[in-house]
Formats: structure tokens, C-alpha cells, sequence
């Protein structure tokens, strides 16, 4: 494997986060019920850290000697996150946003190990810091569907 892969992968992570923060805001917009206040926060929290991640993602692709994509377009061919059309129940936001963040995971970890097999010991560590973040986020979203 040379650091092409990896950078390819990045280019997904950074489309698949950007996604996820969209997606995270929209619930936020448009959640309604009984806990509303809770909700609305905990969505702004989580739309917040990952949007902030996005820049992240973008500087690893950097720090790889590679351009970032940056267009809609570029993201929706690269994303792996399916885009929300309709306005779920606040309970259905939470079991999308747990599957989503399952598959955010998933990228991140297969990226670290790409990171670690090329030597690029900062962007592993890096990925190792939103890979924590979405393990704890993880937890945290399944809990809202108890």
C-alpha cells in the first residue's frame, strides 16, 4: 500500500463527515417532542465537533501532499453517509445518526491502519483523537434509543 490509498480514503472520510454534520444540523433545525431542549442541544453539540473534525480531515489530506475536494458535487460522489430526505421522528434521528457515526467509525479505524502501515505516525494519531470522539459519541446515540 503506498500513501495514495490513504489519501483517498481521507478524501472519503472528509465527504462522509461533511455529510454527517449536515445531517446532524438538519436534526437539530427540526427536531420536535416532548424533549425537545435536550435533544436540540445534544444535536448541537454533535453537528458542532464534527464539523469542526471536517477541517481536520482536510489538513491531513494536506499535510499528505494532496489537494482536499471541496465542491458539493465532489462530496456526494466520495460521501459514504446517505443524504435525509424526510424529517424522522427525534427517536429514528438518533438510530440514523448511530448507524451513521457506526460507519464513520468504521472509516476512521480502516484509515488509521492504512496511516500506520505508511509510517505517517501524526495523521494516525490524529485519526486515533476522532476515532475516540466517535466511539464516545457512539455510545451516547445508541442510549437515546433505549
Amino acid at each position: 500500500m503506498d500513501k495514495s490509498e490513504l489519501i483517498e480514503k481521507l478524501k472519503t472520510i472528509l465527504a462522509s463527515s461533511f455529510s454527517l454534520y449536515l445531517k446532524a444540523h438538519n436534526y437539530h433545525w427540526n427536531v420536535t417532542g416532548p424533549n425537545f431542549a435536550e435533544y436540540h442541544g445534544f444535536f448541537a453539540d454533535y453537528y458542532t465537533a464534527v464539523h469542526e473534525s471536517v477541517d481536520v480531515y482536510a489538513e491531513l489530506i494536506r499535510v499528505l501532499n494532496a489537494f482536499a475536494p471541496g465542491s458539493c458535487a465532489r462530496f456526494a460522489e466520495l460521501t459514504k453517509i446517505s443524504d435525509e430526505m424526510a424529517i424522522p421522528s427525534s427517536k429514528f434521528m438518533f438510530v440514523r445518526l448511530a448507524s451513521d457515526n457506526a460507519l464513520m467509525l468504521d472509516e476512521l479505524r480502516t484509515a488509521h491502519m492504512m496511516a500506520d502501515a505508511v509510517g505517517e505516525i501524526g495523521v494516525s494519531a490524529t485519526l486515533e483523537t476522532q476515532i475516540q470522539f466517535h466511539e464516545k459519541m457512539q455510545w451516547q446515540l445508541t442510549a437515546f434509543t433505549e
